[in-house]
This record gives C-alpha cells, sequence and structure tokens, in this order.
C-alpha cells in the first residue's frame, strides 16, 4: 500500500463528463450528478484504511452538503483483481451499509480516474456551478485514524464557501491515502 498525497488545487479546471454504472444499476454521467451550486467528485475504494476512517464523517458532511445545493458522486477504479474488497458487489454492501447520500460508480476502464487525475483514495474534487475545480484538499485531518470529534470539516466549509461564493479557499491542504490501483 503505497501512501499518496493530491497535487494543489488547479484552479478553474474544468469537470470531464463520464458514463459510469452506479451500485444502483443506473447509467450516470457528470450532469445527472451536480447540484444547482456544485458537485464534489470523490475518488474512494472499500479496502483503503483512509477512506475506512472518514467513511462515517464523509455521509454526515455530503449529505449536509445537499443544503447547500452541492450534489456529490463517489467512484471507485482501483482494480479489484488485486483488492477484491473492491468488487462491485462489496461496492453494493458499502453503499447499503454506510447509507451513502450520492451515487457509488464503477469506473472498471480506469479512464474517468486518469482523465481527473486521480491520485488516492480519498481524492476530492470540489467544483462550483459552473463545474470549475475550487477544491482539491482533504476532508480533515484524519489519516488511517478518524480524526479527533472536533476536527475543523474542511472539505465541508471549503464546500459550503463554493455554493455561496463559487470560489474555493486559497489554502487547501492536500488529501492523503492509498495509491489507486492501477491495472498492468
Amino acid at each position: 500500500m503505497v501512501r499518496m498525497e493530491t497535487p494543489l488545487c488547479d484552479f478553474g479546471l474544468a469537470a470531464i463528463d463520464f458514463a459510469l454504472p452506479g451500485v444502483d444499476g443506473k447509467l450516470w454521467t457528470l450532469d445527472a450528478c451536480r447540484g444547482e451550486h456544485g458537485l464534489l467528485v470523490m475518488f474512494l475504494c472499500n479496502h483503503c484504511p483512509y477512506v475506512k476512517a472518514i467513511r462515517d464523517r464523509l455521509v454526515r458532511d455530503t449529505r449536509a452538503l445537499l443544503d447547500y445545493g452541492i450534489k456529490s458522486v463517489a467512484i471507485l477504479s482501483n482494480d479489484p483483481t488485486e483488492y477484491a474488497e473492491d468488487s462491485f458487489e462489496n461496492m453494493q454492501i458499502i453503499a447499503r451499509e454506510y447509507d451513502f447520500p450520492f451515487p457509488y460508480l464503477y469506473d472498471q476502464t480506469q479512464e474517468v480516474a486518469r482523465a481527473y487525475g486521480a491520485v488516492c483514495t480519498p481524492d476530492f474534487f470540489g467544483y462550483n456551478a459552473n463545474l470549475a475545480l475550487q477544491y482539491r484538499g482533504r476532508l480533515d485531518e484524519s489519516r488511517k485514524e478518524a480524526a479527533r470529534p472536533d476536527a475543523p470539516r474542511e472539505l465541508f466549509e471549503a464546500m459550503k464557501q463554493v455554493a455561496s461564493t463559487g470560489n474555493g479557499p486559497a489554502i487547501q491542504i492536500p488529501s492523503m491515502g492509498c495509491s489507486i490501483k492501477w491495472r498492468a
């Protein structure tokens, strides 16, 4: 398991369209996922300890962002031959168990992750209403363990700012996690 950090936010970079199958049986596109005031695109997986440490907080914060017109979508791009936990069937189980308030999509070809420049799980891309990138930071100070209960909600506050102003914070701390498991 290789630990990676996300690069700095490339402010204004346009979101890339996709058409991916969801655990709910639907085919999801970028336009179908977007909210009135923005979209949070998240690259996640099931096995990564960094993702496991934040699942409860992620569900809490993405659910709360709906009140601000920000919708979210999670994409799993890992090769499940290396980690069986990342299979489509296990994606369905995790989505139900945590009651994900967002579509959970499978990027089997890994083309979407490559197009976005995703490097790790979790990797967050926060877009404004015009689908221009405004956030590429972390959820909070969690690592392989959840942060303290009163830790600042960095992603939540950044996306609230994006919803109200269209712009993300100038200072962002990179997300960190396990490298995406690319196919050979």
